[in-house]
């Protein structure tokens, strides 16, 4: 039987409680933050508990209340919790675009084709995202995730 921890990914992480009546602040983790309104439901926590969105709102950060959890007491211990959705529920991706979650311990060669180590995290920022790469004797290189850098 396939884990469900198999085949999700995080799309945002709730950071705070919004108001009394259950809505929670959201830091979306994807390019496209209206996606969430086309959900139906979303996976929160460690425990990967299902939860069934009742209402979305968006500007710089999303805002969810989930149906049967209308007080602010209901969602409070969610916050800090990572969001998931279902692979099949992820967004299409155009050439060049690929999600952070399936590029975590893929191998990194340089352009001989000699080993360089395993893409450890990806850090996210305006300019560009940055690739930490671990070598097999642990030194950390940090690669900018730009053409000049990553051939392929």
């Amino acid at each position: 039987m396939k884990n469900i921890k198999d085949s999700i990914t995080c799309i945002g992480k709730i950071i705070n409680t919004h108001g009394i009546k259950g809505e929670v602040k959201v830091e979306p983790y994807t390019f496209d933050k209206n996606r969430f309104s086309k959900l139906k439901s979303v996976f929160v926590g460690d425990d990967l508990e299902e939860f069934f969105i009742k209402k979305v709102r968006v500007n710089d950060f999303v805002f969810l209340t989930f149906t049967g959890y209308e007080n602010i007491n209901d969602v409070f211990y969610l916050k800090g919790s990572e969001i998931y959705i279902r692979d099949e529920d992820r967004l299409e991706l155009k050439e060049d675009q690929y999600y952070i979650s399936d590029l975590i311990g893929k191998e990194v060669y340089d352009t001989d084709g000699v080993f360089i180590g395993l893409v450890k995290d990806i850090l996210e920022y305006p300019a560009n995202d940055i690739f930490i790469v671990e070598s097999k004797d642990k030194e950390i290189y940090q690669i900018p995730g730009v053409k000049e850098f990553i051939k392929k």
